[in-house]
């Protein structure tokens, strides 16, 4: 699997929405200090689009091995900061909208968070409130 990267001189536009829900601060991260749960809107459809946009700006994806930060997902795999040890991309997509092949008509599919992510932020909610 090719990595990509932000080339704003020759790269292909590649635009993307965010909106943080929710901010965990954990002081067991050391120098990351917190965690953000994210809401992401393609405006395009570029590879790993939303990986590199946020590794990019600083703020890469839990878990992720491709684009994340090594040492924060070793951390966190490990079960640090009073939250259990998670060992996948806390990536998911909770909706996605397309045209029916044949009739054009506009599907929106949804899913709900896998329960092991859905476990693992209701986690880190309990070890905020309890900060």
């Amino acid at each position: 699997e090719r990595r990509v990267r932000v080339d704003a001189q020759q790269g292909q536009e590649s635009r993307t929405q965010f909106r943080s829900q929710e901010q965990f601060a954990l002081p067991g991260l050391g120098p990351w200090g917190g965690l953000s749960l994210m809401q992401a809107r393609l405006l395009t459809g570029r590879t790993h689009q939303i990986r590199v946009h946020l590794a990019h700006c600083g703020h890469p994806i839990v878990g992720d091995d491709k684009y994340g930060d090594d040492s924060l997902n070793a951390l966190l795999a490990r079960g640090q900061a009073g939250v259990p040890p998670f060992r996948r991309m806390f990536l998911h997509a909770e909706s996605l909208a397309i045209a029916h092949p044949a009739s054009g008509e506009r599907l929106e599919l949804r899913a709900p968070l896998p329960e092991n992510c859905a476990q693992w932020l209701h986690h880190l909610r309990a070890q905020c409130a309890q900060s």
